[in-house]
């Protein structure tokens, strides 16, 4: 099958030029010191990609295959993210390539890992296009999960369009549409009312709204240098708690929420094992340092739930120093790093839905040793999943865990100690943002990722594009029989 390489270029023409119209978008909170920066970043980003795809229009054959898809999700990412590091490099905020390219594609993978040593010093139209790297990368996720991954066929995301309203296995491609504007809807909407209520709240509307755009995509860069610990209200850190839950929900459990379906929401078994999983590593987390800190059970609750739903979720943000309590917490966190929350979210990491198939089949093997003849197929919300899906699921997660073991390898290869390395790739592989490690030279809550070397930034940038496009679709990229013509 020969590769359409023009309707290829024509498609990333759209994303880049999509690109450079949000960098212009950036100029609402530019001051003097980045305007032009900014301005030059958007004309030059939005001329090269509206320049691609005016040349590349006149295609007879506009149809994406499989294997154009898997070039056009990779690439488009990419593309974005060395584009995306203009604003970086020309108003100088981050002159270093190495650092500009990893905290671009932190943004746009939703990842929230940051080479910033003092966030508060940049000014506020850099800060806003950082902010909106991660906003369109979680937007971008929705129609890559609702549009693109189940045509592709990648692990686990049938499920998600078999629960998606309007979509049907079947009359996949006519639905798209209507289907990606209601998700689209659903993230605009809930991102406007977070930024409402934070200013409501005693946040600046700069701060709001940049904190809204991070939120609802899991994403977990901030304006502030210690993050969330910033703001010491109640109300703000219960209302990004709320809204980080959100984001880390099936956007069709949300859809369905709005709508009254309240049964359907509460039969899947996803979303169960994702609140109840919340609520008892929070609960847990929140006796412990109740009984260690001197402070109320309402603060420790509250601080032991920010943490974990904004690991779960992978959206990274803190607002304790999760490692500085008994060493069974640190672990707890650094095993959130692998769970992920809901297919069909925002989110990264590896999502619950594989974890729920993967257990259930590992019990059921145990069944099927003993009535070797019988036929027991694993089920999901009372429906049988199909082999293949199974399958695919345990491949992903092998894949997964050679992935971050040989990362951590090479990263420690580069000189960077044990901890740090295996938290560092543990965070950028699952999109999470903080990692662990000793504060002068870890990627903690209380630290970043600045000091790394320059090989191990462009590795762990890799590991962030791996994660967020659920591994297969980066790697049969790099197999012989993609690119073989038959």
């Amino acid at each position: 099958m020969k590769l359409n390489f023009k309707v290829i270029l024509h498609i990333l023409g759209i994303l880049i030029t999509i690109n450079g119209l949000f960098m212009l978008l950036a100029l609402i909170f530019s001051e003097k010191a980045d305007f032009y920066g900014i301005l030059l970043s958007g004309v030059i980003t939005s001329a090269v990609g509206g320049a691609l795809s005016f040349a590349t229009k006149n295609n007879t054959n506009r149809d994406v295959k499989k294997k154009e898809g898997y070039l056009i999700v990779t690439t488009g990412w990419l593309c974005m993210s060395l584009f995306g590091t203009l604003p970086y490099l020309l108003t100088n905020s981050i002159p270093d390539y190495a650092n500009a390219f990893f905290e671009t594609l932190s943004g746009f993978s939703t990842t929230g890992a940051t080479i910033l040593t003092d966030i508060e010093s940049l000014s506020k139209g850099v800060l806003f296009w950082r902010s909106l790297t991660q906003w369109i990368g979680g937007m971008g996720i929705i129609v890559l999960t609702v549009a693109v991954l189940p045509i592709l066929g990648i692990g686990g995301m049938q499920l998600f369009v078999a629960e998606a309203p309007g979509i049907s296995p079947d009359k996949l491609q006519p639905r798209i549409k209507e289907t990606a504007k209601r998700l689209w809807y659903i993230y605009l909407g809930l991102t406007a009312a977070e930024t409402i209520l934070l200013w409501v709240g005693g946040m600046s509307f700069y701060d709001a709204i940049n904190h809204a755009l991070t939120t609802m995509a899991t994403g977990g860069f901030s304006t502030k240098n210690a993050s969330i610990a910033h703001y010491s209200s109640p109300f703000i850190q219960y209302v990004i708690i709320l809204f980080m839950f959100l984001a880390g929900t099936n956007f069709t459990m949300t859809y369905f929420g709005l709508h009254g379906k309240f049964k359907k929401v509460i039969a899947n078994e996803e979303f169960k094992s994702y609140v109840l999983t919340c609520l008892i590593l929070a609960f847990g987390i929140a006796f412990t340092i109740f009984f260690l800190e001197d402070s109320s059970f309402e603060k420790s609750f509250r601080d032991s739930l920010f943490q974990v739903v904004s690991f779960i979720t992978t959206t990274g943000y803190t607002t304790i120093d999760y490692t500085g309590y008994a060493p069974f917490i640190t672990l707890l966190f650094f095993v959130l790093l692998f769970f992920g929350a809901s297919a069909g979210s925002t989110a990264g990491g590896v999502k619950l839905v594989r974890h729920i198939i993967l257990i259930k089949n590992s019990f059921l093997e145990l069944k099927r040793q003993i009535h070797r003849s019988a036929i027991i197929p694993v089920r999901l919300n009372q429906r049988a999943v199909s082999r293949d899906i199974v399958f695919n699921i345990l491949a992903f997660i092998m894949i997964y865990i050679v992935i971050f073991a040989s990362g951590s390898i090479i990263l420690a290869m580069f000189g960077v100690d044990f901890v740090t390395a295996v938290g560092a790739v543990a965070t950028c592989l699952g999109n999470v943002g903080p990692g662990f490690g000793p504060e002068e030279s870890g990627v903690g809550a209380l630290s970043d990722f600045a000091h790394l070397p320059s090989p191990g930034k462009w590795l762990l940038s890799f590991l962030m594009l791996l994660g967020r496009l659920e591994l297969f679709t980066v790697l049969i990229l790099f197999t012989p029989y993609f690119w073989r013509k038959y």
